[in-house]
């Protein structure tokens, strides 16, 4: 999974989180695998955003944060466990959820993380997936100001890939909106290179211009930006 440096994980903090409220689409996709006295991993869990949404929406879940990098560890100011998709620090059939937020691009080898998300999940138990995946794109606007980082796009795996290079099956897919800003301003406020994948994969020539594009929208249109992102729920093979 990849690492980040502490500029990198204090940029992403400040340009990718987006507020609770503009996650509530997201707390209703999330809640029938979010039951009480469940328990829930969160893998990859960066700067705490969903470590603290869970814990506002359902606060009768229990939910553990691994996270590899310790500069994202470090600004996102909660206890988190050293971990990642392939050498995770819990024990056997010990959660009811892996939940991975934007994550599951940076997994290498499929195939080890699904061996290790078979070994933590208790019988019944799913992966919950928020992720970009490479044929299912148009959902989001970034590509409006910045059309050279489609480039990005052969990084981020299929649906298929994801499911069959993990071992599990699909059990549920589903674009799901969100505010990612409160308007086009706030959002070219916000925007930084070092924060995003697709972004780091422009010149500064063409971050600069899409910028530019961005704070003109933004001086003549109004109301929020949303942007869909995909809900992924993969299941263990047979299970019903």
């Amino acid at each position: 999974m990849t690492r980040y440096d502490a500029v990198e994980a204090g940029s992403y903090r400040l340009a990718r989180e987006i507020s609770l409220g503009g996650l509530v689409s997201w707390r209703d996709a999330v809640a029938p695998y979010f039951l009480p006295g469940r328990t829930v991993l969160d893998l990859g869990a960066g700067t705490g955003l969903f470590v603290r949404a869970f814990r506002e929406w359902f606060p009768e879940v229990s939910v553990v944060a691994v996270e590899p990098s310790p500069a994202m560890r470090e600004a996102s100011g909660l206890p988190m466990l050293v971990g990642d998709a392939g050498a995770i620090p819990l024990p056997d059939a010990s959660v009811d959820v892996v939940w991975m937020s934007t994550v599951v691009h940076h997994v290498r080898d499929l195939a080890a993380a699904g061996v290790e998300f078979r070994r933590v999940l208790r019988p019944g138990g799913v992966v919950v997936l928020r992720s970009l995946f490479r044929e299912r794109h148009s959902g989001i606007g970034l590509f409006r100001f910045f059309p050279e980082a489609v480039r990005g796009m052969p990084g981020f795996p299929t649906v298929e890939e994801v499911a069959d290079g993990m071992g599990f099956a699909v059990q549920r897919l589903e674009a799901i909106p969100q505010v990612t800003a409160s308007s086009l301003a706030d959002k070219a406020s916000t925007v930084r290179q070092e924060s995003d994948t697709l972004l780091r994969s422009l010149t500064a020539a063409e971050f600069a211009a899409g910028r530019e594009r961005l704070r003109a929208a933004a001086a003549v249109e109004s109301g929020p930006v949303v942007d869909h992102l995909d809900l992924l729920v993969l299941k263990t093979v047979g299970a019903v």
